[in-house]
């Protein structure tokens, strides 16, 4: 009997002991699994606190530095409220900007830079065509949207070869519209009959526009008398104005960079013609007036953004408080519709995905943005309804004339 009890209670000992052991074990057990999920949570948590990366690109230095300055001022400025409001989607926004000089090589590099190493979801800026369809090669291949804020050739977003570029976008008019724009205006309200055209052969921008402008005056019934060209670089055009003043228009269109402008007006001038002068986007800069003096007192041009447009008063009074400056337009407000037009796909898309990027932006409609309202042509990638503004050299400074809204 004795014995009977010894091996029952031992029995008893060891199913107690595997009682204990087993207890232990399931109870570190649920430790570890309480300890993996709060790190999955803390991990999880960590990554929707990532910054989403934007890249921004244009020219920092050099003759275009001031539009590109004015941009990133205006970026920075935009991005600081956002994520002052809780950012996109609980995630900061994080913009990091190179200088390309305006240059197709560096801005080549620099896209390459941001794709690669930094990792960006998208590239806003990309002022210039020529760069923009340099860039363009590059956002195709790594499937990463690039939004040009002042890049006007249709090229930009739509090949020679017809189609459209999957991943580049702009968020300003295109040449075609700002051509027909100044001829619209040359005919309607300076009742301009004979035109005149000088521009810089060496030069996509000059030589599309002034191509976008004989023809859109012609369609009117306007004649254009002379078009005379010149090479990028070359300072002294009186050969080229004197044809010009022997055909006695009623318009001069110089589509150029302010610097040539300038100099043709003081020579225009000096020769004694004296059409109305008028340029494209390019003359939106004080460099113009400095340069020109009172030669281009007078001159027209057609122009992305006016500092006296109502619809941007508070951005551009924001603008002033912050950097005791006034924003170099079109630039910084073409900017600001590029990143809202990127928000807004972050959003729809669910994702920074460059592919469910590219197709939000596509079928971007009816956003509100900085200058208006916003839709996307998904079939050339171009805004519908942007618009122009005409503006004046008047009393050295430039003064807005009038809107007019793409069909």
């Amino acid at each position: 009997m004795e014995k009977r009890i010894s091996y029952v209670s031992l029995l008893l000992l060891v199913v107690f002991s595997l009682s204990i052991f087993l207890t232990a074990c399931g109870g570190q057990q649920s430790g570890k699994t309480e300890e993996t999920g709060e790190k999955q949570s803390s991990e999880s948590e960590s990554i929707e606190q990532e910054p989403i990366k934007i890249g921004h690109e244009v020219a920092l230095t050099g003759d275009a530095s001031m539009w590109g300055q004015s941009e990133k001022n205006a970026l920075e400025m935009e991005i600081e409220k956002i994520n002052a409001a809780g950012g996109v989607d609980g995630r900061p926004l994080q913009l990091i900007s190179y200088d390309n000089r305006a240059d197709s090589i560096e801005a080549v590099n620099v896209a390459k830079r941001l794709i690669e190493q930094d990792k960006v979801v998208a590239i806003i800026g990309l002022a210039q065509s020529g760069v923009a369809n340099a860039v363009s090669s590059i956002t195709e291949e790594k499937k990463v949207p690039f939004i040009g804020t002042t890049p006007t050739n249709p090229l930009v977003t739509v090949p020679e070869e017809g189609g459209v570029k999957k991943y580049a976008f702009r968020t300003c008019f295109i040449d075609p519209f700002q051509g027909t724009v100044a001829a619209q205006f040359a005919y309607e309200k300076l009742n301009a009959r004979n035109a005149a055209i000088l521009y810089d052969v060496g030069s996509d921008y000059s030589a599309w526009l002034s191509k976008y402008f004989e023809e859109a005056f012609g369609s009117m019934g306007g004649k254009i008398v002379a078009k005379e060209a010149f090479r990028t670089g070359e300072l002294d055009y009186r050969a080229m104005l004197g044809k010009i003043k022997q055909q006695e228009p009623d318009v001069l269109f110089i589509p150029t960079a302010q610097k040539e402008a300038a100099l043709a007006a003081k020579q225009a001038r000096d020769l004694g013609i004296e059409a109305s002068l008028m340029g494209g986007d390019n003359w939106g800069s004080p460099d113009l007036i400095t340069l020109g003096g009172s030669a281009i007192e007078g001159g027209y041009f057609v122009n992305l953004a006016s500092l006296e447009d109502p619809d941007i008063q508070d951005f551009v009074e924001e603008y002033k408080a912050k950097f005791n400056a006034e924003p170099v337009l079109p630039n910084p407000v073409m900017a600001i519709d590029a990143l809202y037009m990127l928000m807004d796909a972050i959003k729809r898309a669910g994702t920074t995905d460059g592919t469910a990027l590219a197709e939000a932006l596509e079928t971007t409609k009816d956003l509100q943005v900085l200058t208006g309202m916003l839709t996307v042509d998904p079939e050339t990638h171009n805004p519908l309804n942007k618009p122009a503004i005409i503006q004046q050299v008047k009393d050295g400074k430039f003064v807005y004339v009038e809107k007019y809204v793409t069909k």
